[in-house]
């Protein structure tokens, strides 16, 4: 295999989507050192180069370990308090309730917590708050709720962290708090029982990347020894758990790294058993066969759980994964199915919508975007900003209504821009209700009637950042190779760096000098395309939505130039036979070559 020597593959030029295309390991003399002192193929040691991993840390990151990974629990601020609290009322007899947040991590968390408990005969409640009616985390009426219907303790996940006045609230009723959870909280805690979260302030555990699912499979790690420790025994292994963990994981699309990496790996072999009642119904519904990867957790199970927390019923994916009954798990992966679908249709009208508003304005000098509209559904703006950030390459804010006549906005942000401080900044600026957020995504609500306003603002906060992410635009390769050798043997060798994901990403794949043989519109904005080397050799190729990445319009030119093409590479299977799909996300105009050894 020949591998490139400029760190730059375009030397300078732009491909179509205006962007450098960047080598992640440039120096061949150290990917071949690696390769002979590791015994690892080219293409292995190229892959773990351009990831950082060196070579003392090429065994785990190949192989990745619960046990090695795994951290006494005890690490985490709070964590034997919290095990402490939980077993204690369980022992009392006392009743416990689970709130969730209504996202896959929540449900997941809620779930894991469930079984647990279940397995030493404990039934433990389920509370999870309506997205649009209540919004997100704990609140006073809702822990007023709990503690009418006779809750003695509660245990938030994946949420909880900065709800200071409802905690205060439910101090002062008598009611007692766990917080479970992940998300960055200020100096100022909240009131409660134990608050466990890697990222308050006073933890020093380093385990701030892991998602709230994985903070509560080392909290069931801490339960299992303080229950054992009481004479207390369980029916249930805690590895059964693991696949819950993983999936929590992989769609709130933290860092695979470090314990995360060691979570979805062996998580994702409890998964493939298809033991897992709530996983397999919804694994059926959504035709995921095979072994389990983290594409069908992130692309097939995921949305259809977050569907119902977004225009179906909210506890309806915590209560299939926590269920041990597969009639009842079939009954919610089907209706989860259902409203997935019905969030579909509902989404591309919204993105129709918000395409033409945009299109509107005369945005090409913006560096972000705010389109709004009363009538969209606050549960898929969100994916719809998402859309539109990578249409547009810039910060991306859709506002939709709300049951109270305030407009809900949920933003996602491009590598270089902080659009939660922006949101930070508009909301000091007394122009939101609320508002808060991270460098890539952010949620607000505001009046209408101070639109033009926010806009200006939020775009004079973000202008600097984004001329610099701007003029630093780049694709990063992890290889480069010929149309023959896009196989599925070359899956087997990806497949040793998995699984993928945040920090992780699948390896991009460039594929130089070609020639454009064969292009068809699909439905959808999708193109199926065809393009042949010198000697001949075909790539067969998918570029999806390609109305919206400007590909479709350099598939379609009049006079079609030599290209090269950037992708990656999928297995597929299809009645039964395996093959290697290359999905096309950038073109080059092949005006010079690419450099080689």
């Amino acid at each position: 295999m020949s591998l490139p020597t400029s760190k730059d593959l375009l030397e300078g030029e732009l491909s179509v989507r205006g962007r450098r295309w960047v080598l992640r390991a440039p120096d061949a003399a150290v990917v071949d050192a690696m390769a002979q002192r590791l015994g690892l193929d080219p293409v292995t040691a190229r892959l773990l180069a351009g990831r950082g991993v060196n070579e003392n840390e090429a065994s785990a990151f190949l192989s990745p370990k619960l046990r090695d990974a795994m951290p006494n629990p005890s690490v985490l601020k709070d964590m034997d308090k919290a095990a402490k609290v939980i077993v204690d009322a369980m022992e009392a007899g006392k009743a416990i309730t689970v709130f969730a947040d209504y996202d896959v991590d929540g449900g997941t968390s809620a779930a894991q917590l469930i079984r647990w408990a279940r397995g030493y005969g404990v039934e433990l409640g389920l509370y999870v708050p309506d997205r649009v009616l209540e919004g997100y985390g704990p609140s006073r009426l809702a822990f007023k709720t709990l503690k009418g219907q006779g809750c003695d303790l509660v245990i938030t996940v994946d949420c909880g962290a900065a709800a200071k006045l409802a905690l205060e609230a439910a101090d002062g009723i008598d009611l007692s708090v766990v917080v479970v959870d992940h998300h960055l909280m200020g100096a100022d805690l909240p009131k409660a029982a134990a608050l466990v979260n890697p990222n308050r302030p006073d933890d020093e555990s380093g385990l701030g990347y892991l998602a709230a699912a994985g903070v509560t499979f080392l909290l069931l790690v801490a339960l299992d020894r303080e229950a054992k420790a009481r004479g207390m025994n369980s029916g249930l292994k805690l590895l059964e758990l693991l696949g819950l963990a993983a999936l929590g994981t992989v769609c709130d699309v933290v860092p695979l790294v470090g314990l995360n990496r060691a979570i979805v790996a062996q998580g994702l072999k409890v998964l493939s058993q298809r033991r897992h009642v709530g996983v397999q119904a919804l694994a059926e519904v959504s035709r995921a066969g095979g072994a389990m990867r983290t594409y069908d957790l992130g692309f097939l199970l995921g949305p259809r759980i977050n569907a119902g927390g977004r225009i179906g019923r909210a506890d309806m994916g915590a209560r299939m994964l926590a269920t041990d009954d597969f009639a009842e798990a079939m009954d919610f992966a089907q209706e989860l199915d259902r409203v997935n679908t019905e969030r579909k249709v509902m989404q591309d009208q919204i993105q129709r919508e918000a395409l033409e508003q945009a299109q509107r304005i005369d945005h090409d000098g913006l560096p972000l975007l705010v389109v709004a509209n009363p009538d969209w559904h606050p549960g898929i703006i969100g994916i719809v900003a998402g859309r539109l950030k990578d249409r547009f390459d810039k910060p991306v804010i859709l506002i939709g209504g709300s049951p109270d006549g305030f407009g809900k906005g949920s933003g996602r942000s491009i590598k270089g821009v902080n659009l939660g401080g922006a949101i930070a900044a508009a909301k000091a600026d007394g122009l939101l209700l609320s508002g808060g957020g991270h460098a890539m995504a952010g949620g607000l609500t505001m009046e209408f009637e101070k639109l033009t306003e926010l806009r200006e603002v939020l775009a004079e906060a973000v202008r600097a950042d984004f001329g610099v992410a701007r003029a630093n635009r780049a694709s990063k390769i992890d290889i480069l190779l010929a149309p023959a050798a896009v196989e599925l043997s070359l899956l087997e060798i990806l497949d040793r760096v998995a699984p993928f994901g945040s920090d992780n990403p699948s390896p991009t794949v460039a594929v130089p000098d070609l020639r454009l043989t064969y292009a068809d519109r699909l439905r959808g904005g999708h193109v199926r395309c065809t393009f042949e080397d010198m000697m001949g050799n075909r790539l067969n190729a998918m570029a999806f939505r390609a109305d919206q990445t400007g590909l479709e319009d350099a598939l379609f030119a009049r006079n079609p130039e030599r290209f090269h093409a950037l992708g990656t590479v999928k297995r597929n299977v299809f009645r039964g036979r395996e093959s290697a799909d290359f999905h096309l996300v950038d073109l080059a105009h092949a005006r010079g070559e690419l450099s080689y050894t």
